[in-house]
């Protein structure tokens, strides 16, 4: 459950029936109104949908058989009370920080559930990592010697592989894509000499025991995924025979399921995913290895939002612009990337109910001070007025993960919300970081 100093169990509130999505969300953000958590001092919160996230958690095992080990990308959001969920429903954590890490065992992970894929790790931390018995994924020739010398003569504890890039190219967002021909991630599979010399490390270590690729995350497709993994599956037969037995006997295939931000629709499904993947790469699914996998956006995304209230609105050059508490310091990507990081907004009046006038074209900016921090332009949306709420939809991977601070901005409040028979109710999984606070982490 989230740490004791940030927990806060509120009165239920009732409603008629139970919500859909869509209307659960309205429901939420008039609990939050009604609760104060959204007032003149708490002009914006984020809202994780508990019981959706532990529904897809469910839609994600159901899809894959069960030597399928299932670890949650902690980078995508790592709040203790979004990582104890995710633990409490029998996942592992992929971890990418010295940070990620020990958040992730002070929730309770144990080590050997844990995996590390930090590409740059220093000595200190693979020291650690080895000790405690956690899994990783060595990144480079550089940090195989490291490794080697790490363990001299003793046996590992560590479940260790390298990193393969199978080098198959980029999807719709080159920063997204982590298995171009000049990625900085894993060893290049197709450079000279590389191959070979994989060969040849597994054949004469025996403590190497898994292999790890990652293609991507949104923009990648699911044909561009499941050809890297099936370039790296062929390195791990093709190393197996050499060595003569099954030295290999843990492949995880990353993660980076596209979500879709359009509507509410979830596409691609995990089910659609799995069915494709064994169909193309069915060595997964004969039980002869373990295998792993790292979702991360896929699980959270679109079980959160954002609520902002309206500040202002006004003309310029012709346009409407509303300017609301939400911007770069939350919504990061979608401000400095729009074209790639689009984001579906509702309007809400001041008790939280959803406006449903006639859609104009309206921009909607955010607090900070740069021309470019923009929700939306031209948006067609029910006509915005000061004290309404904007909602920012499939939120809840990354949008939390990664405040920004510009303009000495706090990181926004994060409240978990569930329902049963009717009830909202909702827990402060994160309060809205005071001024003090902020400025003491600033410097």
């Amino acid at each position: 459950m989230p740490n004791s100093q940030l927990h806060e169990q509120l009165d239920h509130v009732a409603f008629d029936e139970l919500p859909d999505r869509a209307v659960f969300k309205e429901r939420v953000l008039r609990t939050a109104i009604a609760k104060g958590l959204l007032d003149d001092r708490q002009l914006i919160a984020g809202f994780i949908d508990v019981d959706g996230v532990s529904r897809t958690i469910t839609e994600l095992k159901a899809a894959f058989p069960d030597h399928f080990a299932h670890t949650f990308a902690a980078k995508a959001n790592a709040m203790t009370g979004s990582l104890a969920i995710v633990r409490d429903r029998g996942l592992g954590c992929e971890v990418a920080s010295a940070g990620e890490l020990q958040q992730a065992l002070r929730v309770g992970f144990p080590p050997e559930s844990i995996v590390y894929d930090e590409p740059a790790k220093t000595r200190q931390v693979l020291q650690f990592v080895i000790d405690k018995g956690v899994s990783f994924n060595i990144d480079n020739f550089q940090e195989f010697e490291r490794v080697e010398e790490i363990l001299g003569e003793n046996e590992a504890r560590s479940r260790i592989g390298f990193r393969i890039n199978p080098q198959v190219g980029s999807g719709k967002i080159s920063a997204m894509s982590t298995a171009t021909d000049t990625s900085k991630f894993g060893v290049a599979l197709s450079d000279p000499g590389n191959r070979e010399r994989l060969v040849g490390l597994y054949c004469t270590r025996s403590w190497l025991t898994s292999m790890h690729t990652h293609i991507g995350s949104q923009g990648c497709s699911l044909d561009l995924m499941i050809h890297g993994i099936r370039k790296v599956v062929d390195l791990v037969l093709e190393i197996n025979t050499a060595v003569g037995r099954r030295q290999i006997s843990v492949i995880d295939i990353g993660g980076g399921l596209p979500v879709n931000f359009d509507c509410e629709v979830v596409t691609p499904t995990f089910a659609e995913y799995s069915a494709a993947l064994r169909a193309a790469v069915p060595e997964l699914f004969s039980g002869e290895f373990a295998v792993k996998t790292e979702f991360g956006r896929s699980i959270y995304a679109k079980n959160g939002f954002i609520a902002a209230r309206v500040e202002y609105t006004k003309e310029s050059g012709g346009r409407r612009i509303a300017i609301a508490h939400a911007g770069a310091q939350t919504a990061t990507r979608t401000a400095f990337v729009p074209d790639l990081w689009t984001i579906r907004l509702s309007v809400f009046d001041s008790s939280g109910r959803a406006r449903n006038g006639v859609a104009i074209e309206q921009d909607v900016a955010g607090p900070c001070c740069f021309a470019g921090d923009m929700l939306a332009y031209k948006r067609p949306l029910p006509l915005i007025e000061p004290g309404d709420y904007v909602m920012l939809h499939d939120t809840g991977a990354y949008y939390f993960s990664n405040p920004f601070y510009y303009n000495n901005l706090p990181p926004i409040a994060v409240i978990g919300a569930a329902e049963d028979t009717g009830r909202v109710s909702l827990d402060v999984w994160r309060r809205q970081q005071s001024l003090d606070d902020m400025l003491a982490v600033i410097g």
